[in-house]
């Protein structure tokens, strides 16, 4: 492993530009670190934990949760309180619901290009990492 990384980052490309930067910044209170306008081209840079998600021009929506073989990641969120963040993803016209598995209570929602997006509950979270 290369051990001079010194940070980490995702890239989401997106065709509903706006719509996915309002997403991130207003749903889940992403904090700006910047944003960019250059000609026809357009982005905006979010910490996410210790890294960052960028949004960028250029991807491909789908009205719907796209499935695992059209978008193969997940990005994930892990909350305190999940009753409260399902009361806030509803706020927003999305209709959701929580799952309960065996290692885990999950959220599964998707942005507005339909990527996948995932809302966890922390504590189980930490109960499976310390099992």
């Amino acid at each position: 492993m290369y051990a001079n990384v010194s940070r980490y980052g995702i890239i989401l490309n997106s065709e509903n530009y706006s719509d996915c930067v309002a997403f991130y910044r207003d749903l889940f209170g992403l904090p700006p670190l910047f944003e960019k306008n250059e000609d026809s081209f357009k982005l905006a840079c979010f910490e996410y934990g210790s890294g960052y998600l960028m949004v960028e021009q250029g991807g491909k929506a789908k009205k719907e949760i796209k499935s695992p073989k059209e978008c193969s990641f997940k990005l994930r969120f892990n909350v305190d309180d999940l009753e409260d963040a399902l009361r806030e993803i509803r706020s927003w016209g999305i209709e959701a619901s929580i799952t309960e598995s065996a290692w885990g209570r999950t959220i599964n929602i998707s942005d507005p290009d339909g990527n996948r997006v995932g809302v966890r509950d922390e504590s189980g979270f930490v109960q499976q990492i310390t099992a």
